[in-house]
């Protein structure tokens, strides 16, 4: 695969806190060129990526040419005030302010909007996601609103009704995905929802000590009985790693997402989800 489907340039994967300090006075462009340089190494030719509030992601879009990489970006993640995304983006507390960031999103040259409609994972307590997540009626509104501005919508989404809300609600993508079940994975497939999974934000997780062992197991193996019912049900899959996130590093991640689905699908599978990824790589860059 030639495409990062999934990244945050302004994280480095070691210190999220040290990573955003470096970035509070504007946009470093050296640490940007370090890890554009880490993608091209790696033989990544495609960057998407997922927002961040420091204009990292619009500096890496101008340099990316330089390094072979074509790159993508929603300037900033979009999410209600109070909830969780703060760490890369910027907050509405009501429709006209939604509404006012969409349009500077596309004044600032924005490849996509990035929408949160969940929290993150609670790594230290099984199945609960952090946050409240956003009413069905706000996510169908919020992604027909920037479809209505002519940019595809990419979903920062946790939980089954949610992801569900997101698929039924048209959104382009559906990042990270995670706690499942059939019917929500079922309803990605009815749309021909593109789904992400970063499993490997979970995996790198396992044996380092950061996180209670048990729960970073349990929370594996609902990954992976999702990847293997969304292989099974055809899912529009694409790989991506959230580079940048805690333990998974640019250009290293892509890799290691791709390595932790093979292992997961099994050997006998791997031609076939080879060519699923193409798919949805392709997909994925028609949308963004």
């Amino acid at each position: 695969m030639t495409a990062e489907c999934h990244a945050h340039i302004f994280m480095d994967g070691v210190d999220y806190k040290k990573a955003a300090a470096a970035h509070e006075n504007g946009p470093r462009e050296d640490l940007i060129r370090e890890h554009l340089a880490a993608y091209q190494k790696a033989g990544i030719s495609y960057v998407r990526d997922g927002g961040d509030p420091y204009g990292a992601g619009v500096l890496a879009r101008s340099l990316a040419p330089e390094y072979g990489i074509t790159y993508r970006t929603p300037v900033f993640a979009i999410h209600r005030a109070g909830r969780y995304g703060k760490i890369v983006g910027r907050a509405f507390s009501d429709w006209k302010e939604y509404c006012t960031l969409v349009r500077e999103v596309r004044r600032a040259g924005g490849d996509f909007i990035k929408i949160m409609t969940t929290g993150i994972l609670d790594f230290a307590t099984k199945g609960h996601v952090t946050s409240e997540p956003l009413s069905r009626k706000e996510v169908f509104a919020m992604t027909a609103a920037a479809h209505d501005a002519g940019l595809s919508v990419m979903a920062h989404v946790n939980g089954a009704q949610a992801v569900m809300d997101a698929a039924e609600a048209g959104v382009d993508s559906v990042e990270h995905g995670n706690f499942q079940d059939e019917e929500s994975i079922c309803c990605m497939a009815e749309h021909a929802t593109i789904w992400v999974p970063t499993i490997v934000t979970v995996s790198n997780l396992l044996e380092n000590g950061r996180y209670p062992a048990e729960t970073l197991a349990w929370i594996f193996e609902t990954q992976k009985k999702g990847l293997q019912l969304a292989f099974e049900k055809d899912v529009v899959l694409a790989a991506g790693s959230d580079a940048g996130a805690y333990g998974v590093l640019h250009g290293k991640g892509i890799r290691e997402e791709e390595s932790v689905m093979r292992k997961i699908l099994g050997a006998e599978n791997g031609q076939e989800l080879e060519k699923r990824l193409a798919f949805g790589e392709k997909k994925l860059r028609e949308k963004f």
